[in-house]
């Protein structure tokens, strides 16, 4: 597996944010709000905004009566979201700008906020990949994976390699459904109105197929601790066939679409910039890591499933810029519909779940035949199965990002405690280095770009 480099893009920034130092803010000229003001120092004069709800209220001040004269030149505040169709979810961004310019960002979480981390104490573990499963919803499937991967680290069981290799296919699958969307959103929100019915379009074939496999075009719970839900339907191999001899000449016409358009380009290119050291002291990961050229993929650095035995790329970028995020994850589409090819021919026979009586229910035909089959039938689905005393972390590589499961338990048939580390949730952080200097219109442009998916960040 390699590396390859998206398309080069405009002259890269050379910033950093190294020194990260606590200081007074920057106040305009006849503004002052004493020490009750909070910002985030960086070496390079710029700052991060720290405001209260009451102090950006005093800074913004009264909208009965505009400021006039050389007071009319002063810094204001502006919410952006969370009912922003921009903001891709209830995500609020409290912008202090001079004009049009944005001088510093405050992201504003908490929208959607549903506890879906302590609800999973209340939750078996079967019941468990239904919980998360709801949290990136655009990718539900990774989710499962990561909390089942989990449970069945605690569990210390093996699953079936048909089981390993249904799931690879799911979530490969699941993986261009979700940059799909991204296409189509992202055309939308730079004013490429079309791309949002052609990206809808092929997402739209991805899903046929999630239908016809789980029963459901989201929000599954397919992949579940010991294997997966259900066999693959009959006729699998042909309707991916016909996916993978569908989409890849549409790939192509996004590239004619969006990639060489000067308006595209211009948009993006430049836009959000930010360097390898920035991104990793902010924790990035996926594209918006990838974008700046560093090679981190958990599918290739810690190899899960049986991503070792396919041949794929590393996208990366070369400038850390808002196109270099689009350009990987056109080119990642065709990446993962590689890595799908070679399951149709890798495919191994076998059963789709764990034999193992502790934690997999009896054929359904055995229940109307043994007593014994129907108490184990209602002892897993009303008690669950108990899992050994312990804690552990499983991490996959989400569209998104590193996706972790951290799991607690206290050897009962539920979690104690447990916390997922959702990539988008991590990646918010990066915005007011992204956006800061940058235009009203390119904020847009910036949040597109990183992707965000609120279940996910508010979970």
């Amino acid at each position: 597996m390699t590396d390859v480099i998206s398309s080069p893009t405009g002259p890269p920034t050379d910033e950093s944010v190294d020194g990260f130092l606590d200081g007074p803010g920057t106040e305009g000229p006849d503004l002052d709000l004493g020490s009750d003001e909070r910002v985030l120092r960086r070496d390079d004069s710029s700052a991060v905004l720290r405001l209260s709800e009451a102090e950006a209220a005093v800074l913004a001040g009264d909208p009965d009566d505009p400021p006039t004269g050389d007071a009319a030149d002063q810094r204001m505040i502006l919410n952006m979201g969370p009912s922003h169709p921009s903001t891709h979810g209830v995500l609020r961004l409290m912008l202090e700008m001079e004009g049009e310019t944005i001088l510093r960002t405050k992201p504003v979480i908490g929208y959607l906020h549903t506890g879906m981390e302590k609800t999973a104490e209340d939750l078996t573990y079967l019941q468990g990949p239904t919980n998360v499963t709801r949290m990136d919803y655009a990718a539900p499937l990774f989710s499962e994976l990561a909390f089942s991967l989990a449970v069945e680290q605690l569990l210390g069981i093996d699953v079936p390699p048909r089981a390993t290799w249904i799931r690879m296919l799911m979530c490969e699958l699941n993986r261009v459904a979700s940059h799909l969307l991204f296409q189509a959103t992202n055309g939308m929100d730079l004013g490429a109105v079309s791309m949002m019915i052609y990206g809808w379009r092929e997402r739209e074939e991805v899903l046929r197929f999630f239908e016809k496999v789980t029963g459901l075009r989201m929000n599954h719970n397919y992949i579940r601790p010991g294997g997966v839900a259900a066999d693959l339907p009959d006729g699998w191999q042909d309707d991916l066939r016909r996916l993978l001899d569908l989409i890849p000449p549409r790939l192509d016409e996004y590239d004619t679409l969006l990639t060489g358009q000067p308006i595209f380009r211009e948009r993006l290119q430049g836009v959000g910039v930010m360097t390898p050291a920035e991104a990793l002291a902010l924790s990035a990961t996926g594209p918006i890591l990838r974008s700046t050229g560093y090679a981190w993929d958990l599918r290739r650095d810690q190899p899960y499933l049986a991503y070792d035995e396919v041949e794929f790329d590393v996208i990366v970028g070369t400038h850390g810029d808002s196109f270099d995020r689009y350009a990987i994850r056109l080119n990642e589409i065709r990446e993962s519909l590689r890595i799908v090819e070679q399951i149709i021919d890798l495919m191994p026979e076998g059963d789709y779940r764990t034999q193992d009586k502790k934690v997999t229910p009896p054929p359904r035909a055995r229940i109307d035949e043994s007593m014994e089959a129907l108490i184990h039938h209602f002892k897993i689905f009303t008690e669950g199965f108990h899992v050994p005393e312990g804690e552990t972390y499983a991490a996959v590589e989400s569209p998104r990002g590193e996706l972790g499961c951290y799991l607690v338990s206290d050897g009962g048939p539920k979690p104690y405690r447990m916390h997922i580390r959702g990539p988008s949730f991590v990646n918010l952080q990066t915005l007011p280095h992204l956006m800061e200097g940058g235009l009203i219109a390119d904020g847009v442009a910036v949040v597109s770009s990183v992707d965000p998916i609120m279940g996910e960040v508010d979970r």
